[in-house]
């Protein structure tokens, strides 16, 4: 059985992969109570005890508001960290999986969706930190996979974290009953996380390279949260609920959606974003009619 080791293990991704996988790999989940990134013998120690073939790197602080407002202490662990992860993994021989993000795009003047080989221009500390990793990991390791998200969703589950996301948001906006503004000039790609790990451990047969996952969406965010309502069976809420926000962004929207169809052409498949939100909805039994 081949080993993973997991750095994030107690995070959104980390914690479902374990869920998802503990039968077809035998895993390592650190976190940073178990593991500090930071001290590089301990991570090659760690590494070099448990000799994992693969090693996915999820470990970072993604909070975008909290990197802006500490942009040393979140540059020392999403760069100085991935690097000392994937010098440790040239060390003992393992292949690293690094998790990167959208938000290496959000500062882009051109509309996505965005391609692997379109220059990033990131507009926040986290975005910034993920592409700097993603550049320096050359210089560490040859053997790596780099993978930049869409936006994630899912639900809580037992034991097991669920991070900030617009389908959860929403359904906590209708639990509320208080009126939001939602920005109608922002774009972004939502990825059913469920899709994400039934199809994770294809990864590992990619050619080394850079890859967008997740799914495709031309819908605005406010659109977005509409059809979540809509499909939760709190259509005729929607008016209550939500405002269209035409100001945020409007000088310049955001949009940080990617094109997936290169990691389509080796056999991946992600819905479309509606598509994804309506699984996701079916599978949990979450329609309220």
């Amino acid at each position: 059985m081949k080993r993973v080791f997991l750095t994030g293990g107690n995070g959104f991704f980390g914690t479902r992969f374990r869920e998802a996988h503990h039968h077809n790999f035998e895993i390592l989940s650190t976190d940073v109570e178990e593991l500090n990134i930071l001290e590089i013998e301990k991570v090659y120690d760690a590494l070099n005890l448990f000799k994992p073939d693969y090693v996915i790197h999820a470990a970072a602080v993604a909070l975008t508001d909290y990197c802006n407002e500490n942009p040393d202490k979140c540059r020392e662990i999403n760069v100085a960290g991935t690097l000392n992860v994937a010098s440790a993994c040239s060390r003992v021989g393992a292949r690293m999986v690094f998790l990167s993000s959208e938000q290496v795009f959000n500062g882009n003047d051109e509309s996505g969706p965005y391609r692997e080989t379109d220059l990033p221009h990131p507009d926040t500390v986290y975005g910034s930190n993920k592409l700097e990793a993603e550049t320096l990991l050359k210089n560490e390791i040859e053997e790596y996979w780099v993978l930049r998200f869409t936006w994630m969703f899912g639900v809580p589950e037992r034991c097991r974290p669920v991070a900030a996301n617009i389908f959860w948001d929403t359904v906590k906006i209708a639990l509320k009953g208080k009126k939001v503004p939602v920005p109608c000039h922002e774009y972004r790609g939502l990825t059913y996380i469920g899709e994400v790990m039934d199809q994770f451990t294809r990864i590992f047969d990619l050619p080394y390279d850079t890859y967008h996952v997740g799914s495709h969406n031309d819908l605005s965010r406010f659109d977005v949260v509409c059809l979540i309502l809509r499909e939760l069976g709190l259509g005729e809420r929607i008016d209550e609920l939500v405002e269209k926000d035409e100001e945020k962004y409007r000088s310049k929207p955001r949009d940080a959606r990617l094109n997936t169809e290169k990691i389509r052409s080796h056999g991946f498949h992600f819905s479309d974003t509606p598509e994804a939100i309506r699984k996701c909805i079916k599978e949990y039994n979450l329609r309220l009619s």
